[in-house]
């Protein structure tokens, strides 16, 4: 599954967290399986042999949350949600990254491999229905909750994207900065 997708489905699962620096840690523990990925940088040959095993289990899991929990103001609901989206993203792997290639969630105390016989291609229909979804679900938060997940890059900018929503679908007419826009 496409890391832009990963990161809608972590945000999304975040919105119960009053604060932004929260809810961007939860997503960042839902990208951090594909820490991994870096093995790229070593050529293709340790790309094809290191990622879904190095940080796609049990102990990338740990780091991931102790981390986010160590950052956050609500500790524990953070760590929860974190451990949640860090494990959201290695279902989504074994679902969508395509047949035959599994996730090595044992490593380093063993190589078992974990796969599912129904995978799909990485660029599968069902991984853009899943895409198109969370991108919807994500522009939607505006409507309920005054924020999109234009939040983890700018705070100012997801006032504008929140405003222009709000404008399109609930015929708010709040100038930019005002006191309405919850901010």
């Amino acid at each position: 599954m496409s890391p832009i997708v990963h990161a809608e489905l972590s945000w999304l699962v975040s919105q119960g967290l009053r604060e932004r620096r929260d809810r961007v840690l939860v997503t960042c523990a839902g990208l951090a399986p594909d820490l991994d990925g870096l093995t790229l940088l070593g050529g293709e040959e340790w790309y094809a042999r290191y990622h879904h095993v190095l940080f796609h289990g049990y102990v990338g899991a740990l780091v991931t949350v102790a981390a986010c929990a160590a950052l956050a103001r609500q500790r524990l609901r953070v760590a929860v949600l974190a451990l949640g989206t860090f494990h959201l993203h290695l279902l989504c792997d074994l679902a969508g990254s395509g047949p035959g290639w599994p996730i090595h969630y044992w490593w380093p105390t063993s190589m078992r491999d974990w796969f599912w016989d129904g995978q799909w291609n990485l660029s599968s229909w069902q991984n853009a229905v899943i895409g198109l979804v969370a991108t919807l679900a994500c522009l939607a938060c505006a409507l309920v909750w005054r924020r999109t997940v234009v939040e983890l890059f700018s705070s100012r900018w997801d006032v504008e994207v929140t405003r222009v929503l709000r404008r399109r679908f609930l015929g708010e007419t709040s100038a930019p900065g005002d006191a309405s826009t919850g901010r």
